[in-house]
């Protein structure tokens, strides 16, 4: 067995595992993964409007680099609601990471390694109590399903494995229909769900084996919404769950805020913000930091991308809450572009689960050191010794870029700076 081992790491045609950017990434988990579970990943909605204009927004904010006056160090080191962090860049929620047998527990190793945050959704496959012992800096994510006694429930486990933070994301709207098809995704794992799905499934060995070897098959539960002692539902249990249960109010969202205070006193984010006025409402209700979101795409289609909307929602309330960017992020150049326009932070989502699908945990770690390096490249041509430096000024800015809702009165009223990140070091 050691010499077939042997023999495989000197094939000239094995593939290096190392990737040099998250498009080649998206590649390799395109070859790796059953068509099926690519189709998630990619998901969007409707005709893709939002989810294209994700990526495409922040190919029309140029950079102008120096060519004398590089600094010789750079600081990208800060913190995101009080977590000390290496980068502005940390992991975003998503749900049900049946990419890898090791799923968010190996984006939760990966990020603790790199020196970020984990955010857990409550739609994961791994429980929450597994992801904080793999990364205490781990934020728990909630959506507004169930009644208050279950939410609390949750809140509450949350706070008791160690959870820093709550995020609860709101904007949600089921608007999910595809005009390229959605793919199939059983209820669960079982003999007839792999006999319709073996078709797809067998044209990706490497996948297969690599759940064939953990002695584990995907699973398509969600741990963190089980009730105490009880099984966990399905996926598709958990989201009639969340359809059944009715729209929250800004009442809720205080309700939300001064319960998590209770049960742990630690800051409370909001995602999926998209209006100015939504932005103020967030800060009267007692959040403590705001994503600047359209949820990847994926939700009503036609919001514009979340990197048009960041500056005039930062503008009002940065100075206030932390604003964090969700949102088409793929590269270094993306995160300063976000930082200089207002975010103390950014989320990735989909960037980090093409690596864990190319490379596994390696594959995320790989992903987090393309974006911090070219967050430093990035740096260096501008000449910025730190992020905290970074300003509008340092960008090329298309007129007619940004994107105002919920702000009558905007053109009339001076720009509030936001207050600037804290670098560390």
């Amino acid at each position: 067995m050691r010499s077939l081992a042997r023999l495989a790491e000197l094939n000239p045609w094995r593939t290096n595992p190392w990737f040099e950017s998250v498009a080649v990434a998206q590649q390799r988990a395109r070859k790796r993964l059953p068509a099926p579970v690519y189709g998630a990943l990619v998901a969007g909605s409707e005709r893709g409007q939002s989810m294209t204009d994700n990526l495409d927004a922040f190919a029309h904010l140029g950079i102008a680099p120096h060519v004398v006056g590089q600094q010789p160090v750079r600081n990208q080191a800060t913190t995101l609601l009080g977590q000390a962090i290496s980068m502005p860049v940390a992991i975003a929620p998503t749900g049900v990471q049946a990419v890898h047998p090791d799923g968010e527990v190996a984006v939760a190793r990966a990020a603790a390694n790199r020196g970020t945050v984990m955010c857990l959704s409550n739609f994961a496959s791994k429980p929450v109590e597994e992801v904080c012992a793999a990364n205490p800096q781990t934020f728990f994510q909630m959506y507004w399903t169930g009644d208050r006694d279950t939410m609390l429930q949750r809140m509450q486990r949350a706070a008791d494995a160690g959870a820093q933070a709550l995020i609860a994301t709101l904007d949600w709207s089921f608007a999910t229909g595809r005009d390229w098809g959605s793919p199939e995704i059983p209820e669960r794992v079982d003999l007839r769900a792999m006999a319709r799905l073996a078709p797809a499934v067998l044209t990706r060995p490497r996948w297969l084996a690599e759940f064939a070897a953990s002695g584990r098959l995907p699973d398509l539960t969600a741990p963190n919404l089980a009730p105490p002692g009880g099984p966990a539902p399905t996926f598709f249990g958990a989201y009639y769950e969340w359809m059944t249960t009715p729209p929250p109010t800004w009442a809720d969202v205080s309700w939300m805020v001064r319960e998590w205070r209770q049960v742990a006193d630690r800051p409370f984010l909001l995602k999926g913000v998209c209006r100015v006025d939504d932005a103020l409402r967030a800060v009267d209700a007692g959040c403590a930091a705001i994503s600047v979101s359209n949820h990847g795409g994926n939700n009503l289609d036609g919001t514009p991308a979340a990197i048009r909307m960041l500056k005039p929602i930062a503008d009002r309330v940065g100075a206030d809450v932390e604003v964090v960017l969700d949102g088409g992020v793929r590269r270094g150049s993306d995160v300063v572009k976000a930082i200089a326009l207002g975010a103390s932070a950014v989320l990735i989502g989909r960037a980090s689960l093409w690596g864990l699908a190319a490379n596994g945990q390696a594959g995320v770690e790989n992903v987090l050191d393309i974006i911090s390096g070219g967050i430093d490249a990035a740096l260096r041509g501008l000449g910025v010794a730190s992020i905290a430096d970074l300003r509008p000024e340092h960008l090329l800015i298309p007129e007619g870029f940004h994107r105002v809702a919920g702000d009558d009165d905007a053109a009339q009223r001076p720009a509030t700076p936001a207050t600037p990140i804290r670098a560390l070091g």
